[in-house]
């Protein structure tokens, strides 16, 4: 298979090692791509949530294939995040193409871009971490529900649903908390003269300008790989939003695989609150 070449791509929220990544699906597009410089911005490997028992080989083989690029000569930017804070000890630490950093910023074609997660933003992560934690648990068994229904939906001939999309859009508090994000990182952009500011962290893949009195950036998001199936591409002085096709899609054995490894965990999780 012949591989696009792209000047940088922008992945983040994967969440490797929880029962919602679409591990499958990410290393499809992986698999048609040849960038220059990945920039996995946070919440790649959920060490909140990490579990001996639930690490499947689809997930060891996405971190090869981020080390797979990194030999190859692509320039690896590992940016913290909330869920992986505890990579930050090793902050600033680089091994040949492959550096974990906090955030970074990067001159594309002339423009500064600064990537960062954003997590910063959330008060609940630094000031209440264990409902922070606690609600991680529950979107992802949420997100598993979502799979068993879509399951069922599809059986029927009908178009998937997202539980966690019409909860998102059905709160007010959820909705001001995403436009005050989106809204805060502009701001400190536009503060500090970056032409780009690209998160991760609220799961909301966006390409949009903002403003305010002081001047204009690009904000960016670039999703995730547990809903929207979306990375940021920049190549040829153009950004663009990459979507994988069949997002909701499940197949039976994808189900019954998840069922199977669910088991008495989740029945443990219900009754033990400190799991």
């Amino acid at each position: 298979m012949k591989k696009r070449n792209v000047d940088l791509v922008v992945l983040s929220d994967i969440h490797l090692g929880t029962y919602g990544c679409h591990s499958k699906e990410l290393l499809a597009y992986l698999s048609t791509i040849k960038p220059k410089t990945l920039i996995l911005n946070g919440d790649i490997i959920d060490i909140w949530q990490f579990r001996k028992s639930y690490f499947p080989k689809n997930h060891l083989k996405v971190v090869k294939k981020f080390l797979d690029f990194a030999s190859k000569g692509t320039k690896v930017y590992y940016i913290t995040g909330n869920h992986d804070e505890m990579l930050r000890k090793f902050s600033d630490t680089s091994m040949g193409n492959f550096s974990i950093v906090d955030k970074v910023v990067l001159e594309l074609d002339g423009k500064k871009a600064w990537f960062f997660h954003g997590d910063v933003f959330d008060s609940s992560v630094h000031h209440a971490k264990w409902i922070a934690k606690l609600g991680g648990i529950g979107y992802d068994y949420l997100i598993l529900l979502n799979r068993l229904i879509n399951w069922v939906l599809m059986k029927m001939g009908k178009e998937p649903y997202s539980l966690s999309k019409k909860i998102k859009s059905g709160v007010k508090k959820a909705v001001k908390f995403i436009s005050d994000f989106e809204t805060t990182a502009a701001d400190l952009a536009i503060e500090n003269n970056y032409d780009y500011v690209v998160c991760g962290h609220i799961h909301e893949p966006v390409i949009t300008r903002k403003e305010n009195k002081k001047g204009s950036v690009m904000y960016l998001n670039s999703g995730d790989w547990i809903e929207n199936l979306t990375a940021l591409e920049y190549n040829k002085k153009r950004w663009k939003m990459y979507r994988h096709a069949d997002v909701e899609k499940v197949e039976e054995e994808d189900y019954f695989e998840f069922e199977t490894k669910l088991g008495h965990q989740l029945i443990a999780t219900l009754l033990f609150t400190d799991k």
